[in-house]
This record gives C-alpha cells, sequence and structure tokens, in this order.
C-alpha cells in the first residue's frame, strides 16, 4: 500500500506509532519498524540528550529500518535541553522527528537541513494549518477519541479529518480510534495517508511494559477511560482507576479554584510506578477510548500484518462488490 506517508518516511505500510511516554523505547520502536511501520523513541522518557544518544543507538543495532524520535515541548520551568536532543537527533542520523505540544518552529530549520523530516501532532485544523505554514512535511490529526492530550475542540475524527483533507496541501495521518484494518480504510476514506497508533501498540509482546498494563488495556470497554484537568485546560484522557477517580473528586470539590498542585500527587511522576512496576492504581495514565477494540496482546509483526491483510480484504472485496 503506497501513500504520501510511506513514500515521505520511506516504510513499508502507513502505520505509525506514536510517541507513548516510558512506552517508545528503542525494543517498541524497533519493533514496529522492522515489521513495516514507522517506530518511534520518545525523546523526554530519556533523562538527558546523552541518554537520548544511547537509545538512538540500542535501536539502530535493532533494526535497519526507518525509525523517528518524539519531542514534546511543554510549557515548563525547568525546560529540557531541547538543542542537546536535537542534535542527538541529527548525530544519530534519524530521518524522522514527530513534535506535540508547543509550536516547533524554533527546531525546524536544524532538523531539515540534517534531511530530517517532521510530523508534527495536532488536535484541530487550524494547529494543522499553523504547522503547515511553519513548513512541517506532515501531521498527524488527533481526535477527541486518542489517549492523552485531545485538545479542548472535543471534535471526533469523523468530522476532524474530513475537515483536514479540506484544509490541508501536506499529508496526515490519522490518530486517535485507530486499531485495525477497519480504523486504517476508515481514516483513508477520509483523507488520510494513514493512521497512528498509541494505545494499541502498548498491548503487544514487544511493549516494554508491565504485563498489568497489557491486561488492563485488554479487559477495558470504551467506557473505561475518563477526562482529567478539563478545568485547566490541560485536558487529558486516561484509564479510569481509583487515583483518577479521586482526582475527578478534588476538581470537583475545587471547583473554579482548582490548581495543579491540588492534583500533582496523581498526574505527576507516576509513568514508571504503573509502566515499569504495573501499580495499577498509582495514578493517571495516557489511554484511548480505542482500548475496547483491543482484545488480544500480539507481536508487532502479527499486528500490522493483520491489519494490513484486513484493510485489503475490506478494499477489496467489501467496498469494491458494494461498489459493483
Amino acid at each position: 500500500m503506497k501513500t504520501r506517508i510511506t513514500e515521505l518516511f520511506g516504510i513499508e505500510h502507513p502505520i505509525i506509532q506514536g510517541g507513548m511516554h516510558y512506552v517508545g523505547f528503542a525494543e517498541m520502536a524497533a519493533a514496529v519498524s522492522n515489521a513495516g511501520g514507522l517506530g518511534i523513541i520518545t525523546g523526554l522518557t530519556q533523562k538527558s540528550a546523552a541518554d537520548l544518544a544511547n537509545e538512538i543507538a540500542r535501536c539502530k543495532d535493532m533494526t535497519d529500518k526507518p525509525f523517528g524520535v518524539n519531542l514534546t515541548f511543554l510549557p515548563v520551568v525547568n525546560s529540557p535541553d531541547y538543542p542537546g536532543m536535537v542534535k542527538a537527533i541529527i548525530d544519530g542520523g534519524v530521518k524522522v522527528v514527530e513534535t506535540a505540544g508547543n509550536n516547533p518552529v524554533q527546531v525546524l530549520p536544524a532538523l531539515h537541513d540534517a534531511g530530517i523530516k517532521v510530523i508534527h501532532k495536532c488536535t484541530s485544523v487550524r494547529h494543522s494549518l499553523k504547522a503547515q505554514s511553519i513548513g512541517c512535511d506532515a501531521v498527524s490529526v488527533d481526535g477527541f477519541e486518542c489517549g492523552g492530550h485531545p485538545g479542548e475542540d472535543d471534535i471526533p475524527n469523523m468530522i476532524l479529518l474530513p475537515r483536514a483533507a479540506d484544509e490541508l496541501e501536506i499529508p496526515f495521518v490519522a490518530s486517535g480510534g485507530m486499531a485495525d484494518g477497519r480504523s486504517l480504510v476508515a481514516a483513508m476514506a477520509m483523507g488520510a495517508e494513514g493512521m497512528n497508533m498509541g494505545t494499541r501498540f502498548i498491548a503487544t509482546k514487544e511493549a516494554p511494559v508491565h504485563e498489568n498494563v497489557k491486561a488492563a488495556i485488554v479487559a477495558a470497554s470504551e467506557l473505561d477511560t475518563r477526562l482529567v484537568m478539563r478545568p485547566l485546560r490541560n485536558t487529558e484522557r486516561v484509564m479510569t482507576n481509583a487515583a483518577v477517580e479521586r482526582l475527578l473528586e478534588i476538581e470537583k470539590e475545587k471547583g473554579d479554584n482548582l490548581q495543579f498542585t491540588d492534583v500533582i500527587e496523581q498526574v505527576a511522576g507516576v509513568y514508571p510506578r504503573i509502566m515499569m512496576e504495573g501499580d495499577m492504581d498509582a495514578g493517571a495514565w495516557s489511554c484511548g477510548m480505542v482500548a475496547g477494540l483491543i482484545n488480544d496482546i500480539p507481536t508487532c509483526k502479527e499486528l500490522i500484518d493483520r491489519i494490513m491483510a484486513q484493510a485489503e480484504e475490506i478494499i477489496q472485496k467489501r467496498l469494491a462488490g458494494i461498489a459493483a
């Protein structure tokens, strides 16, 4: 299946593994890339630029296929060493960077000068157009269904993807609610050139997370996510658990007086305890509604092969039969 995304990134299948905190290690990225997709190392999970350089080197030892690095630009007081991380990406020979969060315009010249393609994560058409205008090569359009930060507009992909197709000239992939061949065909029918999957890739054999995390995703339905930090306009879709329900109680109690410090215990620094140790009630962790479509834990190759086979069958048999 050739699309503008497979051509842009030099990959076999139009499937991207999005950057995920404490999931996007070298093992995860290499497994996806070896299966024909585009694996992504999560830059900010690494504690320093030197650690990121080492992670990139580890990934190159595991795959000779293209892989990317996610750089999320956060509005924080103590900013990560972004210049050092960009240097590590360039020196490591990485060919793709997935940016997210704040406007990535300050890093684009250095990345483009090194021949690196940039795909920016956006939750709205206006942000997608901005990404296009500053020179991003592609965008990942995140619908309201997505795990993590869906923005504040609450527009699901059935509306957001066709709107993006109407407005954008650069290629885009669909993110949020993507799980299988049906997702891929639907996304492409609405104008996307591929899809980005996060939650679905956590529930794979190679995902370097605790088995409790994978089991929680398989057991969950589409009703088991919650939106937290809405009053702070920092909305995040997470898997429900005791800590998340407590967080929502605090939000209700505090009302308009809610401060980030009121919920810091439930959201700050909890990922290592959840992803590495399997403490499923330690705090809030990003998970998409797509958990309702996830019922097994295949290898990345089994998953991607299955997606492509299902997509081909839908296009060539079901849709071709209807059109005839």
